[in-house]
């Protein structure tokens, strides 16, 4: 059983709503592509999701302990007590992994945007012209002539300089991610045009992830939880921070 270790970096999974919190579930009790249960997960058979389930907030702590031991997994390391890993021992892991670029003494949620802007570079650089001009103009980004350079640069500048631009990269980004990796179709009410660029943004972020960020390998086969958890970790993290002020 995944016993939690105190993390800083994650302990605003308690303040989440259980709508969110399910995505993190789902995806490390089940696998997405024949929705069987995992069997390296130990949350479904724990005492406190099988007594709340689907109230998840009331056991976020397990939740948490899934991801840290599967970072754990993921970079050879051994249990001890039941217990793996930080999360930003994990996030830092799956940044070398997909090649992000970091800072070692950056701040998580620092490291956190740039896997998201990574993630995005090579979802754009699988779209044609014209959906780049269409995700660009759905970004409101104002560009002429977009390309996948000018619209990362748009993108980064505006997240710089603004909490909310963070929080529409999010919820474009959870929501696509979510679409790809649990086929699941999320609500967006307030920003009812992002829908367009999840819509163009979903296809080449299937590709980016089938091409290399999941390819499970001899060295970490829990990438394939790893990855998507952290990224998904990211876009909540970033929706509770807006959320918050």
């Amino acid at each position: 059983m995944a016993v939690y270790r105190e993390d800083a970096d994650l302990r605003f999974l308690g303040c989440c709503d259980n709508e969110d919190l399910d995505l993190l579930v789902s995806l490390i009790t089940h696998d997405p592509r024949d929705k069987t249960l995992r069997w390296t997960e130990t949350l479904s058979s724990s005492d406190n999701y099988k007594r709340f389930h689907p109230a998840h907030r009331n056991y976020w702590q397990e939740i948490a302990a899934e991801i840290q031991t599967f970072g754990a997994s993921s970079i050879a390391s051994m249990f001890r007590g039941g217990k793996g890993v930080l999360y930003r021992e994990v996030l830092c892991d799956v940044c070398e992994h997909t090649g992000v670029k970091y800072k070692k003494d950056e701040a998580t949620q620092t490291i956190e945007l740039s896997l998201l802007m990574k993630m995005l570079e090579k979802s754009l650089s699988e779209m044609s012209p014209a959906e780049l001009r269409e995700f660009a103009d759905s970004m409101g980004t104002e560009l002429t002539a977009p390309t996948v350079p000018l619209i990362l640069m748009a993108i980064q500048t505006a997240v710089r300089s603004s909490g909310f631009a963070a929080y529409r990269l999010s919820v474009v980004m959870l929501s696509t991610l979510v679409k790809v990796v649990l086929g699941r179709t999320l609500p967006i009410v307030t920003y009812l045009t992002l829908t367009r660029s999840i819509s163009v943004l979903a296809g080449p972020v299937g590709i980016a992830l089938s091409t290399g960020w999941l390819i499970a390998d001899m060295a970490g086969p829990a990438r394939r939880v790893t990855v998507p958890a952290c990224l998904l970790v990211a876009c909540l993290r970033q929706q509770y921070q807006y959320k918050s002020m």
